[in-house]
């Protein structure tokens, strides 16, 4: 089969939708199938892979390091009028995303879309929560335009099917255990931080943006900091809050972006993972988390509610419960026994989150809606 990926984040962007596309992508190139993406230029002058279509794009207000794609209808159809896929995958709702959805649909090509992340719920974090019914609005009638919608849990499959949206396939995750694996613990990383063995090392991995709730998890971190004063809390990642946080804890471990190994190392290299989103579609990090033995606080939304079971594993806290998410960072921190037995059976309980499993699911899903498009075209007219 020839398949068609179309994005408007990859690597080496660092966030949860590049890191999913690309598996989806090099998934399908194990199982054997020709696959294209088409994404935005990073940079001035670059130039793909063989298999790469690049495409013109802004940089995203307030990201600079990432960008959107401008709209390319004629690219588009010139480009799949000479090499038709059989199938697409539309993974973002930007306007490069619309005009693969109009060309498709132009073409009668089979495609599909994934729902990757609430844009309507960003709206109140940014202060604007009333457009939320119009941002949910221009999503359903952009993922109505397509065979199947592709959602990482079954409460978000049920949200979306009773707000109108059709065609919600529920497709799980899943979690690379070789690479997020607690035997990459590193004695001299966390010395490099100030830590010994015993001593705790509290970490916030992911994007630094208003959406993640941020200063929950500082407000977590400062209660832990009064019972444990061997704490660090250590902050991987990047974004427009970064600097902000940075003038206001300067006593805080900020490690910038990691990739590959590198962030696995620094995952295992810790201790607790605080997540206070209130906002997550999937939330790739609590998974990566679990697989590296880390006990994990967080709202039980996305991954949380799918994997981590409050009490076992961490804490799920329910609903947006503040106080109820400090209350269990403070426990969890003050007790190391119960939380390295929560790492290790939050270890235990994703072992089975196969990727490959994943890649074939996505890959038969894909198999079908080309079939079922072919069908239809087949049938005969009626008189």
């Amino acid at each position: 089969m020839r398949y068609s990926i179309v994005t408007e984040t990859y690597p080496p962007e660092i966030n949860g939708v590049a890191l999913t596309v690309q598996a989806k992508e090099l998934g399908l190139r194990l199982r054997g199938h020709e696959v294209e993406l088409i994404r935005p230029r990073q940079s001035r002058g670059q130039h793909g892979e063989a298999h790469e279509l690049l495409v013109p794009g802004l940089p995203i207000p307030g990201y600079p390091a990432m960008r959107f794609g401008l709209p390319a209808l004629r690219t588009l159809r010139r480009h799949w009028q000479a090499n038709r896929p059989d199938a697409i995958y539309i993974a973002t709702e930007g306007p490069l995303g619309w005009s693969a959805l109009r060309v498709a649909r132009k073409f009668g090509i089979a495609v599909a879309t994934g729902f990757h992340t609430r844009f309507d719920e960003y709206t109140r974090d940014y202060g604007v929560g009333f457009l939320q019914p119009l941002a949910l609005g221009w999503m359903r009638r952009f993922h109505n335009g397509s065979d199947a919608t592709l959602v990482p849990t079954c409460e978000l499959a049920d949200f979306l099917r009773g707000e109108r949206f059709s065609d919600v396939v529920h497709q799980p995750r899943a979690v690379d255990t070789r690479r997020f694996d607690p035997v990459r613990r590193d004695p001299a990383l966390r010395a490099s931080w100030g830590l010994g063995e015993n001593d705790l090392a509290v970490v916030y991995l992911g994007r630094v943006a208003a959406e993640k709730n941020l200063p929950l998890a500082i407000r977590a971190f400062r209660e832990i900091e009064r019972q444990r004063p061997d704490a660090k809390f250590v902050w991987i990642g990047d974004g427009p809050e970064l600097a902000g946080i940075r003038a206001a804890n300067p006593d805080f471990v900020y490690c910038g972006l990691r990739r590959d190994e590198d962030l696995a190392v620094h995952f295992a290299s810790t201790d607790l993972f605080l997540f206070p989103s209130h906002s997550e579609t999937f939330g790739n990090v609590t998974i990566e988390a679990m697989a590296s033995g880390v006990a994990t606080v967080a709202f039980r939304y996305g991954a949380a509610k799918e994997h981590l079971v409050d009490g076992e594993h961490g804490a799920a806290i329910e609903g947006r419960d503040d106080e109820a998410f400090v209350a269990a960072a403070v426990r969890i921190a003050g007790d190391d026994a119960l939380r390295r037995a929560m790492g290790s059976a939050a270890r235990e309980a994703v072992s089975k989150l196969r990727p490959a499993q994943v890649s074939a699911d996505f890959d038969e899903l894909l198999q079908r809606i080309a079939c079922d498009r072919s069908a239809r075209h087949a049938q005969p007219a009626v008189a």
